[in-house]
């Protein structure tokens, strides 16, 4: 959500099935800060949606015909990048998980999640935040362990010691609020730390932060 808007965030639902799409449309029209603007059976639909806009976070399903949610998640990425993407599926493996956060998703959470859940993920997404869901983050930390590390000076000299904690406690899988109980901080002063150590080190999103802290021998 950019700073200039104001009002509801404006969310596109998207899911094959009927039954499930049109339930969770109805659950997130609830909450007095989200507004469906529309639902998609299919990726194709997503981007008419979007580009009829205007659209802040899609809520992208993975399997669906025509055009799946990792290829639309890409489309929208290159066309539309300022729409952020939050994958909810059944699927969670390393495959799934890969091709839809390498193809530009903020999120990606299972079923599981309950309305809270999701309603926060769209939130941090549309802040520019990434949200994982614990067995997602499981899988990711599960897959980076099995790659061979890169050196240790893969991350920059100049990350203080208080970005570098922060950086480890990311890689443990903790959310701001945890990393902040962690360290007896604010969450804003976790936020800074965060924007400063992903600036420093190139860090795109959460997801990359959790490889790069394994990978430097951090968590």
């Amino acid at each position: 959500m950019t700073s200039e808007q104001s009002g509801p965030l404006r969310v596109v639902v998207a899911d094959d099935q009927a039954a499930v799409r049109e339930p969770l449309a109805a659950v997130l029209g609830l909450a007095e800060d989200i507004d469906v603007v529309a639902a998609a059976a299919h990726g194709g639909e997503v981007l008419e949606a979007v580009a009829a806009g205007p659209v802040d976070v899609v809520l992208m399903d993975l399997r669906m015909p025509v055009m799946d949610g990792i290829e639309a998640t890409r489309r929208l990425a290159e066309e539309h990048p300022q729409v952020a993407v939050v994958v909810l599926t059944t699927f969670a493996d390393d495959a799934s998980i890969l091709g839809a956060l390498g193809a530009g998703a903020r999120g990606y959470l299972t079923k599981n999640a309950g309305r809270q859940d999701i309603t926060r993920a769209i939130r941090a997404a549309a802040a520019g935040q990434s949200v994982l869901d614990r067995e997602v983050q499981d899988r990711l930390l599960a897959t980076v362990r099995t790659q061979a590390r890169p050196p240790a000076q893969d991350l920059p000299d100049d990350l203080t010691p208080r970005e570098r904690e922060v950086l480890a406690l990311i890689g443990q899988g903790l959310p701001n609020r945890g990393i902040a109980e962690s360290l007896f901080i604010s969450e804003a002063t976790v936020k800074t730390h965060i924007n400063n150590l992903f600036a420093k080190a190139d860090i795109r999103d959460r997801a990359e932060a959790v490889r790069r802290a394994i990978a430097a021998g951090l968590a």
